[in-house]
């Protein structure tokens, strides 16, 4: 186990994960190969006809239609998604996924409507802020009501990672305080060429999950911060401060516990205009507190005569949500399975917003989510000698909580869970030469996908703006965490028929225009040819690892490697 591994046990895995033993754990893993000559099952062929683009397409309209009002848990939106689902995969021939008998896992979640205030005082007076204009704040305490009156103490990055000699906090007590960070992971240059980044240092272009707004959170609470406070600045983060906004301004959902648990009382973002006021109130200047903050030497510094006041006051509601589970039985390795997941749920309906204000998230997810029922409709054709799950989780763009669930309370081990391949917004915009692997190198998996992408003429390359942290943001990470193997690959950029540079362009649109918007809807323009490509590749992939194929397995210096050969050994 690497120092790296051990600290992200402590704020990723179960406890129970860090107490397993290692002693035979390459041997485990090493020792689920079957047979010399992987391959699918020889009914692959069969099912990979069944992806077809016109059904995919009637899918997706049906899922992104207004009637369905955004796909929100909770909502009446979450209750026509399922029926939906069930009746989509039944007819596909697939069977209920939960061993109960049905087609749901129910996930019980506490919906949190915040209504905040937030100030800082200086000697001078206070300077109150506009919410979600200049801020949001939510409270995942699960109370009716927090406040936080405290000191601001800016932490940089706020990242304590050892195995690369970096601690923001230097011992610092900050129990009680307000905390200010910097996102994404520090930019070290690269001491032989300042133009680059140092690839010693946190991946280097790569966001590693120290990156994470999650991570930050996490770290914030384990030093008994009472408040974190992100600086939202739209390049490092990799979207646009509305994105957060129009998220974090809304109904938000956590898992649901009992009784009081340790945590932040307030976590939020600011602007990046916001964030230099408040620096200027401290009679400090954030890019010089910016370049500090890139130094092993910096400290966490106290912003001087400044206090934050913050207070939420939370609109609670229980909500028993569901991941939608179906699975296509194995034939000869009926206990051994190959997940594939998409998350059905979006950002629902916002009347504050201009026109309908429904946000109906056709490319995120509703492609994805269509996917996976063609996925299951091939399957269905093909008899897989392993039982292939296919899971739509609930309450994605809430943080994960619908596939980190069902990661700590499995229906099916994943001791015996030999991969996870996501999808998340498929391609709608026509077939490329080339296909991105969110994470490349981490895995074996990597190296199954391309030699199918290299079987349609296809090349896979590297996530092309890793400093993004994609591996870290959608619904493989949940299992990631607890040391199952994830794919999260993605349409290239090299469009057929299309001048160079096409690709980013429209990628970049995208972001722009609709990602997180009510304009994510079905377009004229679209040519789903891609998409079918990519999901016959989806499922090409998955045909193999349900066939006789070797289990895969993390490569060297992976950060969850440690985690699965501990639990693979502890069994």
């Amino acid at each position: 186990m690497t120092t790296r591994s051990n600290n992200l046990f402590k704020l990723c895995a179960s406890a129970a994960a860090l107490t397993l033993g290692a002693s035979c754990a390459s041997d485990a893993a090493s020792s689920r190969t079957v047979d010399s000559e992987p391959r699918a099952s020889a009914d692959a062929s069969a099912g990979e006809s069944e992806i077809d683009a016109a059904d995919l397409l009637r899918r997706v309209a049906v899922l992104a239609s207004d009637r369905f009002e955004g796909r929100a848990p909770g909502s009446q939106g979450e209750e026509l998604t399922v029926q939906h689902l069930i009746s989509e995969f039944t007819a596909a021939g697939a069977q209920p996924g939960n061993p109960d008998g049905t087609f749901v896992q129910r996930v019980p979640l506490v919906g949190f409507k915040a209504a905040a205030s937030a100030a800082w005082s200086t000697s001078r007076g206070e300077r109150e802020l506009r919410f979600p204009d200049d801020y949001v704040a939510v409270s995942r305490a699960q109370k009716p009501s927090v406040s936080v009156d405290a000191p601001l103490v800016f932490v940089g990055y706020g990242v304590e990672a050892p195995e690369f000699g970096w601690d923001d906090y230097k011992g610092v007590d900050v129990k009680g305080k307000v905390l200010v960070m910097l996102v994404n992971d520090p930019p070290i240059p690269d001491p032989a060429d300042p133009q680059k980044l140092d690839d010693k240092l946190f991946g280097g272009r790569a966001m590693t999950y120290y990156g994470r707004w999650t991570y930050k959170y996490e770290i914030a609470a384990a030093k008994g911060a009472a408040a974190a406070i992100l600086v939202h600045e739209t390049g490092p983060a990799g979207y646009p401060y509305e994105v957060v906004s129009g998220s974090w301004g809304r109904e938000n959902f956590d898992i649901a516990r009992t009784g009081d648990a340790p945590g932040l009382q307030v976590e939020g973002w600011v602007r990046e205009g916001i964030a230099r006021e408040l620096f200027e109130a401290a009679g400090a200047n954030f890019d010089d507190a910016k370049r500090a903050a890139l130094s092993r030497e910096f400290r966490p510094r106290e912003l001087s005569g400044v206090r934050a006041k913050l207070r939420v006051e939370n609109t609670l509601r229980q909500v028993e949500s569901r991941n939608v589970i179906a699975k296509i039985t194995g034939s000869k390795r009926p206990d051994e399975y190959v997940v594939y997941t998409a998350h059905w749920d979006h950002l629902g309906n916002d009347t504050s917003k201009p026109g309908d204000g429904i946000y109906n998230g056709a490319v995120d997810n509703a492609t994805g989510t269509s996917g996976l029922v063609e996925i299951a409709q091939a399957f269905a054709k093909s008899r897989p000698e392993r039982t292939v799950v296919l899971l739509a989780v609930t309450a994605e763009e809430k943080g994960l909580l619908g596939s980190k669930w069902y990661a700590a309370n499995p229906l099916y081990s994943l001791e015996k869970t030999l991969a996870v391949i996501n999808m998340d917004g498929l391609n709608t915009w026509g077939r490329t030469r080339d296909v991105i692997s969110v994470g490349m190198g981490n895995s074996s998996l990597h190296d199954v996908l391309a030699k199918h992408a290299q079987a349609q003429g296809r090349v896979v390359l590297p996530d092309d703006e890793p400093e993004k942290g994609f591996f870290y943001r959608s619904d493989h990470f949940s299992f990631a965490k607890f040391g199952v193997p994830g794919l999260h690959a993605g349409s290239g950029m090299d469009y057929l028929d299309r001048p160079a540079g096409w690709g980013q362009r429209v990628r970049d649109e995208y972001t722009a225009r609709d990602y997180h918007k009510p304009s994510d809807e079905i377009r004229a323009e679209w040519d789903l040819s891609g998409a079918v490509e990519d999901l016959r590749l989806f499922y090409r992939v998955g045909a193999e690892l349900a066939g006789s194929a070797p289990w895969p397995t993390w490569s060297a210096g992976a950060e969850f490697r440690a985690i699965r050969e501990q639990r693979l050994a502890a069994q």
